[in-house]
């Protein structure tokens, strides 16, 4: 499966990385020069090209005409919309992922088709089962229901920091889906540490969100 990555900031990098040690024919598109450079050096099996995502002859050169997947997870939800269009619309792949950065966005991207994600662990499931069992049913679906996904980085102020999960006391109806740490995914049991660095996913129903941040991040 050829995947083609559009954005080269944190979860563009870590995405490509986990993708291409999964063994997936990976590529990116990077506007930030010093940026894509970085990423070519340390990505060897990573194809990277240095411009705009939303310019169609960028997007040819970096072979986006055989590709299967393309995710948009630049900063810019305007960017990834184009960018998932030209995908879809122009060069007919036929799996298009984007990341919102404003929630208020999601409802536009999911009534265009697009399907919208917030964390390279969630963007990296929805790939892996496209390659597997070609349907989809994932967190994703989880979070058009009843329930909400939160994503919350552990710093060393949190409330959750340096303490086993079985020390912590969620929200009712809220679990720990995920840890990445180090761009490594654990499952946590109860004897698992969080610590200071460590991204999170949980679930819970949509009322218990706030208070399952807060159980995570502490008050704001």
């Amino acid at each position: 499966m050829y995947v083609l990555i559009v954005g080269g900031g944190k979860v563009g990098d870590s995405l490509a990385k986990a993708l291409s040690i999964g063994g997936y024919d990976t590529a990116l598109v990077e506007k930030e020069e010093r940026i894509a450079e970085k990423i070519a050096e340390e990505l060897d099996h990573v194809l990277v090209v240095n411009g705009d995502g939303c310019d169609p002859g960028r997007l040819e050169d970096a072979g986006i005409a055989r590709a299967q997947v393309v995710v948009a997870v630049t900063g810019d939800d305007e960017d990834n919309l184009i960018i998932c269009q030209l995908a879809r619309d122009t060069f007919g792949v036929p799996r298009v992922i984007a990341r919102v950065n404003n929630p208020r966005n999601e409802i536009t991207f999911q009534k265009l088709g697009i399907d919208t994600v917030s964390s390279t662990t969630i963007i990296t499931k929805l790939i892996e089962e496209e390659a597997t069992i070609g349907d989809i049913f994932t967190l994703l679906a989880l979070k058009r229901g009843k329930l909400s996904i939160v994503e919350a980085n552990v710093n060393a102020k949190s409330p959750v920091a340096n303490k086993t999960i079985k020390e912590i006391k969620l929200p009712e109806d809220s679990i720990l889906a995920s840890i990445v740490r180090d761009n490594q995914v654990m499952f946590p049991k109860g004897d698992t540490l969080l610590l200071p660095g460590d991204s999170i996913i949980a679930l819970s129903k949509i009322e218990q969100e706030n208070a399952l941040r807060e159980t995570l991040l502490g008050k704001e």
